[in-house]
C-alpha cells in the first residue's frame, strides 16, 4: 500500500507539472478582439508589430511603463514595439502631447526621450498637467512651446526647429491619421496594445503584468503564423 500511494503521488505530481508546463490558451472575445479591417503597421517587413496606444498625460500609461519595458525585453526577435499617441482628453492636454510626440518622432528623438517624457509629466514636474499638491489640473496647462524647451534641454533639438516640426503639415497629417486609426481600432482607453494591426488585447482579461506579457507573446505567435 505505501508503494501504491507513492506511485499515485508521483503520477499526480507529474500530471501537475505537465499542466504547469503547458502553454496558456487564450480565446477571442475574452482575451483579445480580432480587428476588421486589419490595420497597417509601421515596422519593417517580416516583423510583428506590438503597438501601444498611449499618452504622456495618461496616469495609467505612466504606471504601465515598467510592464511595457519588461514586455519589450520578453518579445521574440521577430516582434517590434511601436507607439501611437492618443488625443482622447483635450482638457488634460493630450492633443499637445500627441503633437509633441510626432514632432519628436519626425526629428528622430522620440525613442530616446520616451521614458524621460513620462518623468517630466509625472515625476519631476517639468511638464506636469496636475498640481502635485492640490491634485487639480494646472492653469495654464503645458504648451507646445514648453515641450520645445524641454526637448531642447533633453534632446539637443533647437526650440525653433522643434516648433517648426510640431506645426508642420506632416505632423498635422499624422495626428489626423492617428485619431482615425484609434477610432477604427475601437480603442476603449489607454494603455492599449494592438498586435500586428490585427489583435487588440483586452486588458481586463488578465491579472498582472506576467499574464499580459504571456498573452501578447501568444498573439505575436498567432500573428506570425497567420497568412
Amino acid at each position: 500500500m505505501p508503494l501504491l500511494r507513492a506511485l499515485g503521488a508521483a503520477v499526480l505530481l507529474c500530471t501537475s507539472m505537465a499542466a504547469l508546463a503547458a502553454p496558456a490558451t487564450y480565446s477571442e472575445g475574452t482575451n483579445y478582439v480580432t480587428l476588421a479591417p486589419t490595420q497597417a503597421t509601421t515596422v519593417p517587413k517580416g516583423k510583428v508589430e506590438v503597438l501601444e496606444v498611449f499618452s504622456y498625460a495618461c496616469p495609467a500609461c505612466n504606471g504601465f511603463q515598467p510592464t511595457m519595458e519588461r514586455l519589450k525585453k520578453a518579445l521574440p526577435p521577430n516582434a517590434q514595439v511601436a507607439y501611437l499617441p492618443a488625443a482622447f482628453i483635450p482638457a488634460e492636454d493630450w492633443p499637445m502631447f500627441q503633437r509633441a510626440y510626432f514632432a519628436a518622432q519626425l526629428l528622430g528623438v522620440a525613442d530616446r526621450t520616451h521614458q524621460a517624457m513620462f518623468d517630466a509629466v509625472w515625476k519631476d514636474g517639468a511638464l506636469a498637467t496636475t498640481d502635485y499638491g492640490t491634485h487639480r489640473l494646472k492653469d495654464p496647462l503645458p504648451t507646445i512651446e514648453d515641450a520645445a524647451r524641454w526637448y531642447a534641454a533633453h534632446a539637443g533639438v533647437k526650440p525653433d526647429e522643434f516648433l517648426a516640426a510640431a506645426r508642420s503639415f506632416s505632423v498635422d497629417i499624422k495626428m489626423k491619421a492617428a485619431d482615425a486609426q484609434i477610432q477604427s481600432m475601437q480603442v476603449p482607453g489607454t494603455p492599449c496594445l494592438i498586435v500586428n494591426g490585427r489583435y487588440r488585447v483586452i486588458n481586463e482579461s488578465v491579472v498582472g503584468g506576467d499574464q499580459l506579457i504571456e498573452l501578447v507573446k501568444f498573439l505575436v505567435a498567432k500573428a506570425a503564423a497567420a497568412p
